[in-house]
């Protein structure tokens, strides 16, 4: 079956853009050119024009110029970095300070990105309650933050994380948001106050942007948004820290790993 023309040029041009020959910032015909050049209907082209775009691979049109789309800087999520840094609780602070979310999962500096955060004493809601097994009402420390890249004004990460106000109350510096970005990040600052993280469970969903979000995250139509809840949980078997986070599925690695014992000799 001879296969729709929308769909040959959309495969030779995404087949140009993953090859190289097509580079992030090159132009892209206009879509009357294409269906010149195809010898198709505007329609047709249009369409074609239409699926790369909800591809994430070319931006533009609606006035503005057809062009590859300029990539992001990727972030690695890899679960791999939960025992790192739980490793680095024991360590020096010169050791804890250079190392954390920016430096681990997209290979730069937080003084390279603008890193803004928010602490607030809030009332646990019944699902935060139910989750942490403390009476609904109780005080919770919310802390929200974001990192955004400063050349572009786009949204690079956004997370918000809660814990209980009472499994912290015996530190004042871990409700006070001029301290962070604290060197070491949270298993270390639960450390100061006697928490020893056991298990970490990351529980990962998609969703599909809103219109507001996609200009927040410099989105392109058709890219999903990934919906990282974790749940922090201590030796004793407490739930102690909830965090919900979301990054951009088109410029974002999930990376598992699993260490597996060897077997007893």
């Amino acid at each position: 079956m001879k296969r729709p023309i929308q769909l040959l040029i959309a495969d030779d041009i995404r087949t140009q853009i993953e090859s190289g020959a097509l580079p992030p910032g090159a132009a892209l015909p206009a879509i009357h050119e294409l269906a010149e050049r195809w010898s198709c209907s505007v329609g047709s082209a249009r369409t074609a024009i239409t699926l790369l775009r909800e591809q994430g691979l070319i931006s533009g049109g609606r006035g503005k110029p057809l062009m590859v789309r300029t990539q992001h800087r990727r972030a690695i999520r890899d679960s791999a970095r939960h025992q790192l840094e739980k490793d680095l609780v024991r360590r020096p602070l010169e050791e804890r300070a250079p190392v954390g979310t920016s430096e681990l999962e997209t290979g730069t500096s937080i003084h390279s990105v603008k890193f803004d955060c928010t602490y607030d004493v809030i009332r646990a809601t019944t699902n935060i309650a139910d989750r942490f097994k403390i009476p609904a009402g109780a005080k919770v420390l919310r802390r929200m933050y974001q990192t955004t890249d400063p050349d572009t004004g786009s949204w690079l990460a956004r997370s918000v994380s809660h814990i209980p106000v009472e499994l912290i109350r015996s530190n004042p510096d871990l409700m006070d948001a001029s301290n962070e970005p604290w060197p070491g990040g949270t298993q270390h600052q639960l450390s100061t106050v006697g928490i020893e993280i056991a298990r970490i469970v990351d529980e990962v969903t998609a969703q599909m942007p809103t219109t507001v979000d996609r200009q927040r995250w410099d989105l392109e139509g058709g890219v999903p948004l990934l919906r990282n809840l974790r749940t922090s949980i201590d030796t004793a078997g407490r739930v102690v820290e909830l965090s919900d986070a979301t990054y951009p599925a088109d410029r974002t690695l999930l990376r598992f790993t699993t260490p597996l014992q060897p077997w007893s000799q």
